[in-house]
């Protein structure tokens, strides 16, 4: 098994042509289900987003600043442990999108139609961006389930998108996107590594350990 170091190099590497090659291939178009925003019958919602797309989504349009981090990010619940109250304890090592009192992204709406929309489409993260695509590389994060369809690198995940067609510019577009996923989640998984110390949180307390080090929930750093 490679490093995580040498995982990197290979997705720097990544050639976007070669990824968009792959996306038309096997094809897609957003049909705004909102099937990758809406809890499924058994969990939440969960998708992964960086320290720093969580300040972006702050400073976005979308909430002319009345958001703070716990609006639109929580702890990744996969190893914490419920606690008798229905909370959670422990440590964490990823940030998750907010959901909301139905285990939906907080970001997605519906309109009467019963169509699906991004409140804060321009501002969204790179695993929403890159949505129903992965690439398979140790270290790079997959969505739930097994992927349905491959090409190359590229693995594609159950989407009622899937197999229509797309434009290479669109192709393209989320060739990039897919490439800077892949480089980051690697980053941010080395960053972790190297910046981990235990923090023993008390009864109740989460805690969680990104590349900027340890948290509390509401993304100030543990130690202050």
């Amino acid at each position: 098994m490679q490093s995580l170091e040498a995982e990197l190099e290979d997705a720097r590497r990544l050639a976007v042509d070669d990824l968009a090659d792959a996306i038309e291939s096997i094809g897609f178009e957003c049909t705004r289900c909102g099937a990758c925003c809406k809890a499924d019958a058994e969990d939440d919602h969960t998708a992964t987003v960086f320290p720093d797309e969580v300040r972006d989504l702050e400073a976005g349009d979308s909430y002319d600043g009345d958001y703070d981090w716990r609006d639109i990010a929580r702890p990744m619940p996969y190893g914490l442990s419920e606690t008798d109250d229905g909370g959670f304890e422990g440590e964490t090592f990823e940030w998750a999108l907010q959901t909301d009192d139905c285990g939906d992204c907080t970001f997605y709406e519906e309109d009467e139609s019963g169509t699906g929309a991004c409140t804060a489409h321009d501002d969204r993260p790179l695993i929403c961006r890159t949505y129903p695509f992965s690439v398979a590389l140790a270290g790079t994060s997959q969505p739930m389930g097994e992927a349905v369809d491959e090409a190359g690198v590229v693995r594609a995940h159950e989407c009622e998108g899937l197999g229509r067609d797309i434009s290479r510019d669109d192709a393209e577009e989320l060739a990039r996107a897919l490439k800077e996923r892949a480089v980051r989640e690697l980053e941010e998984a080395i960053a972790v590594r190297d910046e981990y110390e235990p923090a023993d949180p008390d009864p109740g307390e989460v805690v969680v350990h990104d590349s900027e080090g340890t948290k509390r929930v509401d993304g100030t750093p543990l130690e202050e």
